[in-house]
């Protein structure tokens, strides 16, 4: 079944790169008491993820901050080594919390996961977008298949 809004997030450890290694982060961690930004991609280095959907969020963090979200994360189906050299690719360390979902256990309990098998690419995460507060969803956009309109920045910060 999937998430929605007025759902609890199901609890879940993530892993983020750090100078020192992975490190594991619990939804508690991440979520109890805060306002959080969440965008979720299909995979680091893709095209539209790499090229509009990360940057969004990038050029528009003092904005998310300024309409009281403490927090903006950036989830995909990929390890924590990837998503830190992601990150520092795009230069959004220090702006935007890089989590690897590697198994994908997070997407497949809210239900967004795809399968993208047919690109190499194994099951995967849709792209989506929603905002959090205190680990409960108060606005879901989960992008049509092929889409980016929805789960975009500048479409967040109008719901907020």
């Amino acid at each position: 079944m999937t998430i929605k809004v007025g759902d609890k997030l199901p609890a879940a450890t993530f892993s983020a790169g750090t100078a020192e290694g992975p490190k594991p982060m619990t939804t508690d961690e991440i979520f109890a008491g805060k306002k959080v930004a969440l965008f979720a991609v299909p995979g680091a280095f893709t095209p539209t993820c790499s090229a509009r959907h990360l940057p969004g969020f990038k050029d528009h963090a003092a904005d998310f901050k300024a309409k009281g979200v403490d927090a903006i994360a950036c989830v995909s189906v990929n390890d924590a080594f990837v998503m830190k050299a992601w990150g520092e690719s795009q230069s959004v360390l220090g702006d935007i919390l890089m989590l690897g979902d590697g198994n994908g256990d997070f997407t497949k309990a809210l239900g967004l996961e795809m399968d993208a098998s047919k690109f190499g690419m194994g099951v995967r995460s849709q792209r989506y977008s929603m905002i959090v507060e205190d680990g409960v969803v108060k606005e879901l956009n989960v992008e049509a298949p092929g889409e980016f309109k929805v789960s975009a920045a500048d479409y967040m910060l109008a719901q907020l």
